[in-house]
């Protein structure tokens, strides 16, 4: 064996070990994995780095610039009933397959499933821009959203990769910027081309960059493959798993966007795939614990609460952020009576405030080896922003909106960041593709939250205010909170105004809503401990010796005897300095190691 390991038996069920990383190039004899410290980074990788950041610029402008385009789609394709699809479709498709991704990915390799990802993502724009009515666009979102949330969480995932945990400060917030600069020049694109050309060149857009970026990803994502026959690689997926994660998303999806339009949420149409889908999520977790071999998602992700916190916050993080950045437009075309180009342009506090915020919560990290503050502050700083929108009136000065936008999207930007590091920190580097993929779910997931859920409190709470003269003009299963926006310029002065006043008090029912995620959230980050970040990255994964293949054993949960070499164990004052691992039946890996 290569590599010293200390064992000390503490009980029966417990023991306590020392691993020191490998220095050689190939993997160690425990489940394929070892560490290399400080990769060097040449052209390789900065080539790489910057497929990745293309295909981030992608999906970011994709997501970003429709909602402004909304009113004006729905208005051209009589997709009234239907529009909150548009959204949906994509979140619905991003979420049911992105465990799947992070196994196909561990399984084929990181360069195959990023060339599928965007190549479903290409197949989808074409669907979306030349789409004749509403399902055939919401059938092209719903490939796009297969594409989308490939892209996203392969990008984590090959991030991961490469960067050790301690110093991927900067990379996030790089990424950030890319993804801030799609987000802002996004809603005034979407405006520009839908009201002066045609909402279809937003998705036309979308080919060119498509291309490119799969020729970067050809040329220069040159990364080791698993050895082993196409077979031997399908036996090694959890299908089961991913079936059933698949299902439970799409039903719960399904049961979110349905309900308070098509159905009310008390019918049974709509409680009954909502709860199946919810109780689908909770027994595909349990089967991964208890049940499958080599899962998808290991259950010892989620064997340590400061990991256990990051994926919570991840969750609520992004129900809030989806509705603010979704649903700030409807407010600026609504009650302001803005284009969909001033709206875009109304949202600058957002985007050009987010990115900045995002590198600092991640480089911040790195710089004070601490990532807790940041999400402290972040939840504060957003849960006060959250709480101020809902005193977003149709008079509400410049200013005082502006500064509103500003400091929730402080709160926004350090989270967006900050909250990756409690989740892969407690972990072991050979985990990072299953995290990611976690990690990148929870977000998509959530995203569908978001927008349905604002979608439901905007149709409910304006089918109660808006004036029963204006109702009129949309029949019963209609979605206003859209479909009424491209009538409101042309009302006379008093419904206008009435009109007005009832999407502000609407909003501020949702802002109200989100709060209450701002306040679990905050509850949640709590939970975190330090941990001391990585400094090495998984060998199997890296540029050590690229395009060659590896062999992937399946993952050995503890040591045999044979396999470990015994040496007398120093006590120590903190274990986790020294690289202490616990392994035991709940903590196969690491247990919390407070600095």
């Amino acid at each position: 064996m290569d590599s010293t390991v200390s064992l000390e038996k503490s009980d029966d069920r417990f023991a306590t070990v020392r691993a020191v990383p490998l220095p050689s190039s190939g993997a160690s004899e425990e489940g394929g994995y070892c560490a290399r410290s400080k990769p060097k980074r040449g052209a390789a990788f900065w080539l790489i780095f910057s497929a990745a950041s293309t295909s981030v610029f992608l999906s970011a402008l994709d997501a970003s610039c429709v909602s402004t385009a909304l009113p004006r789609i729905v208005a051209d394709l009589d997709g009234e009933a239907s529009f909150a699809w548009v959204g949906s479709a994509y979140t619905l498709a991003s979420a049911a397959w992105l465990p799947l991704s992070g196994a196909l990915a561990g399984t084929f390799g990181r360069q195959p499933i990023m060339i599928l990802a965007l190549s479903l993502f290409f197949l989808g724009s074409i669907l979306c821009g030349e789409a004749i009515n509403m399902n055939m666009l919401i059938a092209g979102r719903t490939v796009q959203g297969l594409g989308g949330g490939g892209i996203l969480a392969m990008t984590e995932i090959i991030i991961a990769d490469l960067v050790p945990l301690k110093e991927r400060g900067l990379f996030m917030g790089i990424t950030s910027l890319v993804w801030a600069l799609a987000a802002a020049i996004g809603p005034p694109m979407g405006g520009a081309l839908s009201q002066n050309v045609t909402w279809r060149w937003l998705f036309r857009i979308n080919l060119p960059l498509t291309f490119i970026a799969i020729c970067l990803v050809l040329a220069f994502l040159k990364l080791k493959v698993p050895s082993g026959s196409i077979m031997q690689k399908l036996r090694r997926i959890d299908w089961l798993g991913n079936a059933l994660i698949a299902v439970s998303t799409c039903a719960a999806t399904i049961a979110l966007t349905r309900g308070g339009v098509e159905a009310s949420w008390t019918a049974a149409q709509t409680l009954v795939p909502l709860i199946l889908g919810l109780l689908g999520i909770i027994v595909f977790f349990v089967v991964e614990a208890t049940c499958v071999a080599e899962p998808t998602i290991p259950f010892d992700l989620l064997s340590n609460r400061t990991s256990v916190a990051g994926f919570l916050t991840t969750f609520f993080h992004s129900v809030v952020a989806t509705a603010i950045i979704f649903y700030m437009p409807v407010f600026f075309q609504a009650c302001f009576g803005a284009s969909p180009i001033q709206a875009g342009v109304d949202t600058f506090g957002l985007a050009f405030t987010i990115a900045p915020a995002a590198l600092v919560g991640g480089v911040s990290a790195v710089l004070t080896k601490r990532y807790v503050p940041q999400n402290w502050i972040g939840w504060i700083l957003l849960t006060i922003g959250t709480g101020i929108l809902s005193l977003l009136r149709v008079d509400t000065p410049t200013a005082s909106w502006v500064g509103f936008e500003i400091l929730t999207a402080v709160g926004l930007g350090l989270i967006w960041t900050s909250v990756k590091f409690p989740i892969l920190a407690p972990l072991p580097v050979s985990r990072n593709a299953s995290a990611m993929a976690l990690f990148t779910f929870s977000r998509t997931f959530a995203q569908t939250f978001g927008i349905t859920i604002g979608s439901a409190i905007l149709q409910n709470e304006l089918m109660t205010r808006l004036p029963t003269a204006f109702l009129t003009l949309f029949p019963g299963g209609v979605d206003v909170s859209f479909g009424a926006i491209p009538y409101i310029p042309t009302l006379p002065s008093p419904i206008r105004d009435q009109v007005q006043d009832a999407f502000a008090d609407s909003l501020s029912i949702l802002w109200k809503v989100m709060l209450a995620f701002c306040f679990l959230g905050l509850l949640t980050s709590l939970m975190m401990r330090e941990i001391e970040l990585h400094e090495e990255t998984d060998e199997n994964w890296d540029l050590s010796a690229s395009e060659t293949e590896i062999e992937m054993k399946p993952h050995v949960r503890t040591p045999s005897s044979e396999a470990v070499e015994t040496t007398p164990l120093t006590p120590l004052e903190n274990d986790f300095d020294q690289g202490v691992i616990i392994i035991g039946p709940m903590y196969p890996y690491d247990q919390e190691r407070s600095l």
